[in-house]
């Protein structure tokens, strides 16, 4: 029987209901195989008295045809009420449009639906906002909007028992205090999380066999699958060539994804179609570079310059070593015994994206140069309030952070207090917080 897992979504959701009592559909985005469906299934199965679930993957011609005329909707409802099996009570029900990107009037349905009254509305998409299943109808201001990303470290955590971490965190970060002898303990536990990730299926292979090849082979079925919708939005294979060189691209010394360099010659028209298409999926985070820090970072973002990073870091571990066999991929190895090497740093990178992103942080970098061959590289902008919160990121316990104190001098104004997140305790350098990796999330 398949686990279902605790989520922090569950909590919007029931906000959504309560508040809105049928006003607006909720629409929830994200990655394949991320768990959309089983959330939004228990949700239906806890607080309604009853539901149809319609999941347009494999729903019959016959069921995707009643919303292609709304003008009797009595006609639609006692349809699906009898194909399903299923009896609908007003404003004790809810009907759930699964994977609803491939029932493109379903989608657009949604205004008159909600309009009726009668029941309320829960929409799931992954690839939502393509334009070839969009193009030719009106989406719905009907519809609020959220992402759900792969389980957070505190997820994680539930999903192991343990309850306890993440506020015992949280009060450490607060009171600015080390953690000591339990440094390390936290420090081992957040690296399981990095190397199975927060893919459900993941999880739950690595629960059950407690085996990391097991759980390897589990995301490169979840990698197969992105590949495969890679391949029908792009059948010359170049969308999914650019997913695949996310760790390599990572990797290299320059301070942006490249896309030319892994597509060769490719119209510009083209790459920012490619771009907007992995973007979309949810299974790619995109980080831009800010050309005047600033608070209204989106205002100064340069298109034309950004990193992309794998939503979820236990996918990016299969990823850097696609093409070899498990045994070969050394970062389960490294990181398990804390040996991972600076030129494997790119893995904590991808985490701290990962975490911010889920904390529902927008990515933003910056570099500027540093002499004629360097440059200076802050890894991350937050904004909070009216001001910034550089971040630099070391894979190492190592304490120094040049960028961030000739940031600091340089904007000195805008700057609320600079973070360098490593793999030691927490402590204060000055006017600087070095933080444990496994805190990110609570900055």
């Amino acid at each position: 029987m398949e686990r279902v897992f605790k989520r922090k979504l569950y909590d919007r959701l029931l906000e959504w209901k309560r508040i809105q009592n049928g006003k607006t559909a909720i629409l929830i985005e994200g990655a394949r195989r991320v768990g959309k469906s089983t959330l939004v299934e228990q949700f239906a199965k806890n607080e309604y008295e009853s539901y149809i679930l319609i999941d347009f993957n494999e729903a019959s011609e016959e069921v995707k045809s009643l919303f292609d005329n709304l003008m009797n909707k009595d006609f639609i409802f006692l349809q699906l009420q009898s194909i399903y099996n299923v009896v609908l009570q007003k404003r004790k029900s809810v009907i759930i449009f699964d994977e609803v990107q491939k029932c493109p009037n379903a989608r657009q349905a949604i205004k008159y639906l909600v309009k009726d009254g009668r029941y309320d509305y829960i929409e799931t998409g992954s690839l939502i906002s393509i334009k070839k299943n969009t193009k030719n109808i009106t989406l719905p201001s009907e519809e609020e909007r959220v992402t759900l990303y792969p389980m957070d470290f505190e997820e994680f955590r539930w999903a192991l028992n343990d309850e306890a971490t993440v506020p015992l965190l949280r009060s450490f970060y607060e009171q600015r205090l080390p953690l000591s002898k339990a440094h390390r303990e936290k420090m081992r536990d957040f690296r399981l999380y990095m190397l199975v990730g927060g893919m459900p299926q993941s999880v739950e292979a690595y629960l059950e066999t407690n085996n990391f090849s097991m759980v390897d082979l589990v995301k490169r079925g979840i990698i197969n699958i992105y590949q495969d919708d890679f391949q029908k939005l792009d059948s010359t294979g170049r969308l999914e060539t650019l997913f695949m060189n996310i760790p390599s691209q990572l990797n290299q010394t320059s301070n942006r994804y490249k896309p030319y360099a892994v597509l060769g010659d490719v119209n510009e028209n083209k790459i920012m179609e490619f771009l907007k298409d992995l973007e979309d999926s949810k299974t790619a985070l995109f980080s831009y570079h800010s050309n005047d820090p600033n608070v209204g970072m989106s205002l100064t973002k340069d298109i034309s310059k950004f990193k992309i990073f794998c939503t979820d870091t236990g996918l990016f571990v299969t990823l850097a070593f696609w093409d070899k066999d498990y045994t070969e991929n050394v970062i389960y190895q490294k990181l398990l015994n804390d040996k991972l090497s600076t030129n494997l740093g790119y893995v904590y990178e991808n985490m701290i994206a990962q975490m911010l992103a889920t904390s529902g942080d927008k990515l933003f970098y910056y570099t500027w140069p540093k002499d004629d061959t360097h440059n200076y590289e802050v890894d991350f902008l937050l904004s909070r309030g009216n001001k910034l919160v550089p971040i630099e990121v070391k894979s190492s316990g190592y304490k120094t952070h040049a960028s961030l104190d000739a940031f600091c001098k340089k904007y000195s104004s805008r700057i609320d207090h600079p973070v360098m997140i490593y793999t030691k305790d927490l402590q204060n350098d000055e006017s600087t917080l070095l933080l444990p990796v496994y805190m990110t999330m609570l900055v």
